[in-house]
């Protein structure tokens, strides 16, 4: 309460109390999300968050899911999927881990890099994998084999922020900040091209199924479609506004997505490309309030319609329909700290890497219109 005191014409003093104005229904809305003991008490189920863009999401209220035993001791950079109940990860604690999310146990620890894991990428349909990592080195690991790194690729002179595996597997892609791409064939180890474009400091590649061609994003802001026979720029998308940080192509080869850098909603958003003949602009999908770091294509299995998934520096994973760019699903994940990489687990699952609190296992429930929960951290 505001005391103030006025003097009165008789010369008494008269205390004055002027009750604050009310809050503004964000920090409460705010607070009814954070203070779980009041829920039952209000009633709430979910919670209206009023941005500044004057965009209007739904926050759903979530359970406190399991804590399985961590794969990692620090924050966690990148997870694929090696097989339907297996995923590789990588982190700041220098350890590559192939962990079992199915029943919560970790499979087998790779040590051998000096610095951060910045990447990770499966060989398809096998138990071989390989890692990238700020030490400027790849390196290739078979679930089934030793601990020891089964090979050491060395060739970039900067970190190695890019990792693609060709679709049939004979071939390896790798970017670095030093902006430059190397081909390696996967059976020796050798590498059999080497290309550099000036500014190019790649954030992430990936391999266009059944084309000779390597989707890649830059810190310039550009995107670009590569040729792997003589690895030559084949296309350029139109720039963004934005640093791109990540990208991902669709099964069928004729869509790409990639995600830009931002804050306070500037930027912030995925837009979907056309990898056909025109290779225009066809959606694009806003409403993340910071860095979109991740992207991926939902499997027709999982959802009725096209759609796709994205995680955010906000803390938050967004399911969107990929043709209108509705947001479909909404899933904060409250003390998470931001969301680095995101990767499709089996018809049901995501898996979704953070700062804070490890790998989040994520279901999607089809029946209530690809509702987002955490059913699992690690």
């Amino acid at each position: 309460m505001d005391h103030s005191f006025q003097k009165q014409p008789q010369g008494m003093l008269l205390r004055r109390c002027q009750p604050k104005q009310s809050p503004p229904r964000e920090v409460f809305c705010r607070l009814c999300t954070r203070m779980g003991k009041l829920q039952s008490k209000l009633r709430h189920s979910t919670c209206n968050k009023y941005r500044p863009d004057g965009i209007t999401e739904e926050r759903v209220q979530t359970k406190a899911c399991p804590e399985y035993s961590p794969a990692h001791t620090d924050a966690v950079s990148a997870v694929a999927a090696l097989s339907s109940d297996v995923c590789v990860s990588g982190g700041k604690d220098k350890t590559v881990v192939a962990y079992n999310w199915k029943t919560g146990n970790v499979v087998k620890r790779f040590k051998g890099h000096e610095r951060e894991i910045t990447k990770v990428a499966c060989i398809p349909k096998s138990n071989q994998f390989f890692s990238a990592s700020r030490d400027k080195m790849v390196m290739m690991w078979d679930l089934h084999g030793s601990v020891e790194p089964k090979q050491q690729l060395s060739g970039h002179a900067m970190v190695v922020t890019g990792l693609a595996v060709s679709p049939d597997s004979s071939q390896l892609c790798t970017g670095s900040r030093d902006n430059s791409l190397l081909l390696w064939d996967v059976r020796t180890g050798r590498c059999v091209e080497r290309a550099s474009v000036s500014r190019n400091l790649v954030t992430h590649l990936c391999w266009v199924p059944r084309e000779p061609c390597i989707l890649q994003t830059s810190e310039d802001k550009a995107i670009r479609l590569w040729d792997s026979r003589g690895l030559q720029v084949a296309h350029v998308f139109p720039a963004k506004q934005h640093i791109q940080t990540h990208c991902a192509v669709s099964g069928d080869g004729h869509t790409c997505i990639s995600c830009s850098s931002g804050f306070g909603g500037e930027g912030c958003e995925a837009t979907l490309w056309d990898l056909r003949q025109t290779r225009n602009k066809i959606c694009e999908y806003k409403g993340h309030f910071q860095t979109v770091a991740s992207c991926v294509f939902l499997p027709r299995a999982l959802a009725l319609m096209p759609a796709i998934a994205t995680s955010s520096h906000d803390c938050k994973v967004k399911i969107w329909n990929q043709d209108t760019g509705a947001c479909l699903s909404t899933l904060p994940l409250d003390g998470s700290g931001p969301l680095t990489s995101l990767a499709v687990g089996d018809t049901v699952s995501l898996l979704c890497t953070s700062f804070n609190r490890g790998i989040h296992l994520l279901r999607v429930d089809r029946s209530r219109g690809l509702e987002l929960r955490e059913v699992a951290a690690f």
